[in-house]
């Protein structure tokens, strides 16, 4: 079983424990690398850390928003990245929030998944070394060409996807998905709107990457790891697309509770109403042996990739929790 691993809760330490961190992953025999973006240090730069500090390991952006920057900025970012180290580095692209397109970074937002359709076009122009024109509903690229010499292999491209449409797109235009917030027993149909986008697009699916994000905590006392992950879906059970998503895979009881508790001022009631099903749907906590056991049904299920997401419970020293789960694998 591939095995992908998350580390940008090191990020978050001095430097040096990042990079110790992913020569442990490569060591330990993890797949990818994977590198997330919100607020925090920014995703790129630390891609080139990472591929500068292994030499096997492949690393992965899980993800950047496509709405932050241009996607000529992003091919040439790609290409620089597999110059540095060829055919390593994977573009994780996804769409963002209003509040951190608009707010934060001052953009006109727009949620637009023909955005990224868009985007990953000129992303893979632009690497390849082609001249560019682009006259699109999003963006408008005139004869642009990246004079440094292109990567010898094609950029891999990966989407980050809930509901059918992106699914569907990722099929279409690019060379995996990642899901997040996702049960084993949801994968399936996740799976099929992806052959779909592929089946029209007249594409074959070999090769095709299928990742998956799994919250995940290592440890010999649930109780406060279950209570963190807990705040962490109801976070997201009270956003829109997510509670959709939830609903959709079955927890709409759940969704129903936590939102109507939130909506009426009731936070630490919101929590309470994440049940344990739910918990255990989209979260995986236990010692090493039961940790194991529930991400292999993932690869079972069809993602080629589960993707280790280490999590910190409250009280707990972030480095001692971290290393625990990325040490209970591969």
């Amino acid at each position: 079983m591939s095995l992908g691993i998350v580390l940008s809760g090191f990020a978050a330490r001095p430097a040096a424990e990042l990079i110790a961190a992913a020569r442990e992953a490569e060591a330990r025999g993890y797949a990818t690398a994977w590198l997330g973006e919100t607020s925090g240090y920014d995703a790129l730069t630390l891609a080139a850390t990472i591929v500068t500090h292994t030499e096997r390991v492949r690393v992965a952006t899980g993800v950047v928003p496509v709405q932050t920057r241009t996607p000529v900025v992003l091919g040439l970012t790609t290409a620089s990245l597999n110059h540095l180290a060829p055919g390593r580095f994977a573009l994780g692209l996804g769409l963002s929030s209003r509040t951190i397109v608009e707010q934060w970074h001052g953009l006109p937002f727009s949620g637009a998944i023909g955005q990224i359709r868009e985007a990953v076009e000129i992303v893979r122009r632009v690497a390849a070394g082609e001249r560019v024109t682009h006259d699109g509903k999003h963006y408008r690229v005139r004869n642009f060409r990246m004079t440094s010499p292109p990567p010898e292999a094609p950029v891999r491209v990966v989407l980050a996807a809930l509901g059918p449409e992106m699914l569907e797109l990722a099929g279409e235009v690019a060379d995996g998905v990642l899901l997040n917030w996702i049960a084993p027993e949801a994968v399936g149909a996740s799976i099929g709107h992806v052959e779909a986008g592929a089946r029209r697009a007249g594409r074959s699916l070999d090769g095709f990457e299928i990742g998956a994000f799994i919250r995940t905590c290592v440890t010999d006392d649930p109780a406060p790891a279950r209570e963190t992950l807990a705040r962490d879906i109801t976070g997201y059970a009270i956003v829109d697309v997510y509670a959709a998503f939830f609903r959709g895979a079955g927890f709409a009881d759940e969704v129903d509770a936590i939102t109507a508790a939130w909506a009426a001022g009731d936070r630490a009631g919101a929590v309470r109403r994440v049940s344990p099903r739910l918990l255990d749907g989209l979260g995986v906590v236990g010692d090493e042996a039961a940790c194991r056991a529930r991400v292999a049904e993932f690869a079972r299920a069809g993602v080629t990739e589960p993707v280790i997401l280490p999590f910190v419970p409250a009280g707990v020293d972030p480095p001692t929790a971290l290393l625990r789960t990325l040490r209970a694998f591969p």
